[in-house]
């Protein structure tokens, strides 16, 4: 074992070594092979390239070193396509201190029995008269920012929940292709982190409504870790165990705390008054949506169209019965 993988216990260790490919013998000549390339990418800015930081993307990956280096490549160029998502970027930020309150995210003390760390998110908390999507978005890559730094999860990666319950169609509006796009990018695509499971619980029929048009741009393993349990938190338990959930996801956990994760982010800054109003970031937000509307793929959106217009939620004719949304959409590998 080299210093790099200090701080794995020994089954983590072994679960690189057989999952990942992580070899301790070969370890600084993979980093170097990722590391190599950067210069056949002069347009983008890698503003961090020491061993640790490039061994999370390797891990991202599976030591695939081209694979990992791309991921690389793409974490930098996110930020600088993004640059104004990424200024002050901070938990004591007015609008991510208030996102982050609400609970966005939440996470979880307590890990699956994959080790993997559980985010929460309990869509009806966002109060859209006090920060905006991009303001969410901003408080969750922060948040992912600080816990990668953990070697094991690093290895062992993220579940996500997300409880629709009380989302309203209004709120739901606020939700525009471009905006969930955005997300995507930022986390599908540029983010090293290994999600193991995406998991929606009671989503109302709009919310199936813009999967439809955000499908086209996961990819076929992101798509394979997205679950649709609808109202049924059974399929849920199967996948993890409710001794480790809040009651408000069925478990045996106390009601959660929305505030637990911020505190630990904030510290001293938590009880601190922010004035900030979603209006001050709106210029910044079209800005965003102006930029990403010209980027997307005319082929990709008309495949969405066929389903959903782009920026309209329609009601389909038939509503799926409450027994096919119970069910997980699809199967992990």
């Amino acid at each position: 074992m080299t210093h790099l993988q200090a701080g794995l216990s020994p089954e983590t260790l072994e679960k690189a070594k057989v999952e990942l490919k992580e070899n301790p013998e070969t370890l600084h000549q993979d980093i170097q092979e990722v590391r190599d390339m950067i210069i056949t990418r002069p347009d983008i800015g890698f503003l961090r390239t020491d061993d640790a930081f490039i061994l999370r993307f390797l891990r991202a990956r599976k030591f695939n070193h081209f694979e990992a280096f791309r991921l690389l490549a793409q974490y930098f160029e996110y930020r600088q396509q993004n640059l104004d998502m990424f200024k002050n970027l901070k938990a004591t930020d007015p609008g991510i201190k208030q996102a982050l309150k609400d609970g966005f995210p939440g996470v979880l003390s307590n890990l699956d029995r994959y080790g993997r760390k559980i985010l929460v998110l309990f869509a009806a908390n966002w109060d859209q008269s006090r920060y905006t999507f991009v303001d969410i978005l901003r408080a969750i890559l922060l948040s992912l920012e600080s816990m990668i730094e953990d070697p094991e999860l690093q290895v062992n990666g993220f579940i996500l929940i997300i409880d629709w319950s009380n989302f309203t169609f209004k709120q739901a509006s606020k939700l525009t292709p471009s905006m969930l796009r955005l997300a995507i990018e930022g986390l599908q695509d540029s983010f090293p982190a290994r999600f193991g499971g995406i998991h929606f619980v009671n989503q109302p029929w709009y919310i199936h409504a813009l999967y439809t048009v955000i499908r086209p741009f996961l990819k076929d393993k992101t798509r394979k870790r997205i679950f649709m349990h609808g109202n049924n938190l059974n399929s849920l338990h199967q996948l993890i165990h409710p001794e480790i959930l809040p009651s408000e996801l069925g478990g045996m956990m106390p009601p959660y705390d929305m505030g637990t994760w911020a505190r630990t982010l904030l510290d001293h800054a938590y009880d601190e008054e922010t004035d900030y109003c979603p209006e001050s970031y709106t210029l910044s937000v079209q800005d965003l949506e102006r930029d990403l509307e010209k980027n997307m793929s005319p082929k990709t959106m008309k495949r969405s169209q066929s389903v959903v217009e782009p920026g309209v939620l329609k009601r389909p004719d038939k509503v799926k019965s409450e027994e096919d949304n119970m069910q997980p959409l699809l199967s992990l590998d």
